[in-house]
């Protein structure tokens, strides 16, 4: 299987995770608001601090982004871009939020595809202080009770990455069993979802949010991402038992790395290594 090496030490647990409760809802993000105090209000209207998000069509502007690039310095196996902010309004075709807290303030990581005012086609990592709702917009949530995503510096890899912590339990309205996920570099996406479901006697999970980097893809449809270096966002995701009756992870995501290509399917099992980080939230179904 494809891997990077990372200039720390890799960690012997891969799996960073925090068994939660949580629950799914809808809400709408505001238009005139920056996009962090958007989705902030949105999930603690409902008592939530922390949790993932998908969304498909909306609208930002000002906007600003930067793509995956490769490190100049070697401090990092890859680092990004610098910052681009497309003029007018952006429309999104779809992405992916975890939100947490950065130095005891709320934060998120979002990566998504777009089209910018000028038609041009593009993708990346949105950032958080810079990016405002231009016009109002729904998004699919899931909010996790006992467990908050926090960035905290990782050794292995040589960024502040988000990752699972237990935490109090702030008292919003919990309907599942949940598990906040971060899966470190360098093994296989599906594979490493699957072992877990199995480690913890889950025979059914639904994914939230998934928001990360894959060394490359390769899709169940025959396409091929080469660059390595890839930003992607889960847009479905479900572990269940496949035809033989073991457990199988159909992931379908959409990416672009960093040359600019962008790609969107479900990724094949088995062949897909995370590259620096893959984070998520696991709803218990079964």
């Amino acid at each position: 299987m494809r891997n990077i090496k990372q200039p720390g030490v890799p960690l012997v647990e891969r799996i960073q995770w925090v068994e939660a409760r949580g629950r799914a809802f809808s809400f709408t993000l505001e238009a005139g608001v920056p996009l962090l105090e958007a989705a902030r209000r949105g999930f603690a209207a409902v008592g939530f601090t922390s949790g993932v998000l998908n969304f498909r069509h909306g609208a930002l502007g000002p906007f600003a982004y930067v793509m995956p690039a490769l490190s100049k310095t070697g401090e990092n196996a890859a680092f990004y871009s610098e910052t681009f902010r497309p003029a007018g309004v952006t429309r999104t075709k779809l992405g992916s939020m975890t939100l947490g807290m950065r130095e005891g303030a709320p934060f998120f990581h979002c990566h998504g595809l777009w089209t910018e005012a000028d038609g041009k086609a593009s993708g990346g990592h949105m950032l958080p202080d810079e990016t405002v709702v231009a016009e109002p917009f729904e998004v699919d949530a899931f909010g996790i009770d006992g467990a908050v995503f926090t960035a905290e510096p990782d050794p292995e890899t040589n960024f502040k990455l988000f990752g699972p912590v237990a935490a109090a339990s702030t008292g919003a309205r919990t309907t599942s069993r949940a598990f906040a996920l971060r899966l470190r570099p360098n093994q296989d996406f599906a594979g490493a979802l699957e072992e877990f479901c199995r480690a913890h006697g889950i025979a059914r999970a639904k994914i939230h949010g998934g928001v990360g980097s894959t060394i490359g893809a390769r899709f169940t449809h025959g396409g091929v991402t080469e660059p390595f270096a890839t930003e992607l966002a889960a847009t479905a995701g479900l572990i269940a038992p496949g035809p033989s009756g073991t457990l199988e992870a159909a992931l379908d995501v959409a990416l672009i790395d960093y040359t600019g290509g962008l790609a969107e399917g479900r990724l094949v099992r088995g062949d897909n290594p995370v590259l620096m980080t893959m984070e998520l939230v696991l709803e218990v179904l079964g």
